[in-house]
């Protein structure tokens, strides 16, 4: 996690929302298909989203992974925050696919963040001020300066932000914000352009790479 101050000014140029979606980018074109039925930001998907019913999460757990899917990624310029994109019905659903430990992981990190939440401030995740979420989340998101007695922690949040970046980033509303390419049918292919493959050093001019 970021403070406020830090979000414009990490690595330059780059806001917090660009790492993000530069960590995305790859894993977004392998997984593009896997977007939930509800990403699309309209009142539709609203109402989709409030009747869609956990299989993983119970009531309490469910409020929890709202709230910090938002945290991870809040609602910036045109789009929307993850759960708007329908990201925590992605991670249920993934979870629900994916098996045990990964469940289990997910759903003792959330305790962990809960029981720090209330030794620290009297209060659930969910109920404390973003401060002191964004305080207990500090403390986990970035793996070289946890401590060690947090290391169980720092794994389960790091598998929870990023099931939160790939249920957004393969969402209608991610793949909107990455302008993402693929998955489109072309009435002609005419090669790959002579810009990209002079960086990479192939001229398809030459007779060894031509087709036969």
């Amino acid at each position: 996690m970021m403070n406020k101050k830090e979000k414009g000014s990490a690595s330059g140029s780059l806001n917090r929302r660009d790492l993000l979606k530069a960590a995305m980018v790859a894993p977004t074109a392998a997984l593009v298909q896997l977007a939930p039925a509800v990403a699309a930001a309209s009142p539709s998907a609203a109402t989709a989203q409030a009747k869609y019913a956990p299989k993983v999460f119970n009531a309490h757990q469910w409020k929890t992974l709202h709230v910090l899917s938002d945290l991870i990624i809040p609602a910036e310029g045109q789009s929307g925050s993850a759960t708007v994109a329908g990201v925590p019905e992605f991670v249920d659903d993934w979870l629900t696919f994916q098996g045990d430990l990964l469940k289990t992981e997910v759903l003792g990190g959330l305790t962990w963040i809960d029981m720090e939440c209330n030794r620290h401030f009297g209060h659930d995740f969910a109920a404390c001020a973003e401060a002191q979420q964004r305080e207990i989340l500090d403390r986990i998101a970035y793996p070289a300066k946890a401590a060690p007695e947090d290391s169980g922690a720092v794994t389960a949040f790091n598998h929870i932000r990023d099931l939160v970046l790939e249920g957004f980033y393969t969402s209608k509303m991610g793949v909107e914000e990455l302008k993402y390419q693929g998955n489109q049918m072309l009435a002609s292919w005419d090669g790959c352009p002579e810009a990209a493959t002079s960086r990479l050093g192939v001229d398809y001019t030459n007779s060894e790479h031509r087709e036969t």
